[in-house]
C-alpha cells in the first residue's frame, strides 16, 4: 500500500478563515446589531415621548384646574389634553408595530443564522461520522503550522489506518461497516482536548490535529483508545488500526509534514517493521 495522497497546502494558508471569522458570520452579527441598536432606540424613543407627553397632561390639566380660568381657556385646555392623549395612542400604535417588526427581523435573521451553520457544518464535517472533512483540516492545518512556526509551540500529527476495513463491508454488508467507522469516530472523539482536531480523510484513514501537545502529552492522548469490539447483529468483530505519529520540525511546510507522518504510517505497516517513535497501536 503506497502512502496516502498529502494536503495540497499550497492555497490553504491563506484562503483559511477561522470560523469566528467567516465573511457570513461577520454579516449576520453586523445584521443583529443593527436590529439590536434599533430595538434599544425604539424604547428610549418611547419612553421620552410618553414622560413628554405625560407632564404635558399633567400640565395642562393643572392650568386648567387654576383657579380664575375662563370657560373659554379650560374648553381649549380640555381639548389639548385629548389631543395628547390622541397623540400618546398613535404614539403607543407605532411603537408596537415597529416592536412587532423587529421580531419579524430577529426571527429572520434567526433562520438566515440557522440556514448559515447548517451549510457551514456541510462544507466542515464529514456527515457519516460528524468529524471534521478533509478539506477543513487541510486549512485547520496550514493555520496551525504557521502559528507553531511563529511560536513555537509543539504541534503533534496523528494518522490512524482502519485495519481490514474491507472486511467488515464484504462480510457484515455496508450498514456494519459504516457502524464501526462511527464507533471509531466516537471514540477518538472522547479522548482528544478540545482544542485538538479529529478528521476523517477518507473511507478508512483519521487523522488527529493536537496543537501545543508535547510527546508526553501524545502518549497520554493515544493510551486513552481503549480496546473494544464491534458488535452487530450478534457478530462481534474485533477492529485494529495503526498509527503513525509526528512532531512538528520547525522549517517544514504543511505539505512535507504530512507527507512525513504518511510515510512512517506505510512503514509501520509493513510486516516486522517497527516505528522509529511509536509502536503500531491495535484496538
Amino acid at each position: 500500500m503506497g502512502p496516502s495522497p498529502a494536503f495540497d497546502m499550497r492555497t490553504a494558508t491563506t484562503d483559511f478563515v477561522p470560523p469566528s471569522l467567516d465573511p457570513g458570520e461577520s454579516e449576520l452579527q453586523h445584521e443583529l446589531s443593527l436590529i439590536q441598536k434599533r430595538d434599544s432606540s425604539l424604547s428610549r424613543y418611547s419612553i421620552s415621548v410618553s414622560v413628554l407627553l405625560v407632564g404635558a397632561i399633567v400640565a395642562l390639566a393643572a392650568m386648567a384646574a387654576h383657579q380664575g380660568t375662563g370657560t373659554f381657556l379650560k374648553i381649549r385646555l380640555t381639548e389639548a389634553i385629548f389631543a395628547l392623549i390622541a397623540l400618546i395612542i398613535v404614539f403607543n400604535v407605532y411603537t408596537i408595530r415597529q416592536e412587532f417588526l423587529i421580531k419579524q427581523l430577529r426571527a429572520q435573521l434567526s433562520d438566515k443564522q440557522a440556514q448559515f451553520y447548517s451549510l457551514r457544518n456541510l462544507s466542515m464535517l464529514d456527515p457519516l461520522t460528524g468529524l471534521y472533512n478533509r478539506r477543513f483540516a487541510e486549512q485547520r492545518l496550514a493555520a496551525e503550522v504557521a502559528r507553531t512556526q511563529r511560536m513555537g509551540h509543539p504541534l503533534a500529527l496523528v494518522m490512524l489506518d482502519l485495519k481490514n476495513f474491507g472486511l467488515i463491508n464484504e462480510r457484515l454488508g455496508r450498514e456494519a461497516g459504516d457502524q464501526a467507522l462511527r464507533e471509531f469516530a466516537a471514540r477518538m472523539s472522547s479522548v482528544i482536548r478540545g482544542s485538538d482536531l479529529a478528521v476523517r480523510l477518507d473511507a478508512d484513514k483519521f487523522m488527529m490535529i493536537l496543537p501545543e501537545c508535547a510527546t508526553e502529552q501524545l502518549n497520554r492522548v493515544l493510551s486513552r483508545l481503549t480496546p473494544f469490539e464491534l458488535h452487530w447483529k450478534g457478530h462481534e468483530v474485533p477492529l485494529q488500526f495503526a498509527a503513525s505519529c509526528k512532531q512538528y520540525q520547525i522549517g517544514e511546510n504543511p505539505d512535507e509534514f504530512v507527507a512525513r507522518v504518511a510515510q512512517n504510517l506505510v512503514t509501520m505497516k509493513r510486516e516486522g517493521a517497527k516505528a522509529p517513535h511509536f509502536e503500531t497501536l491495535t484496538l
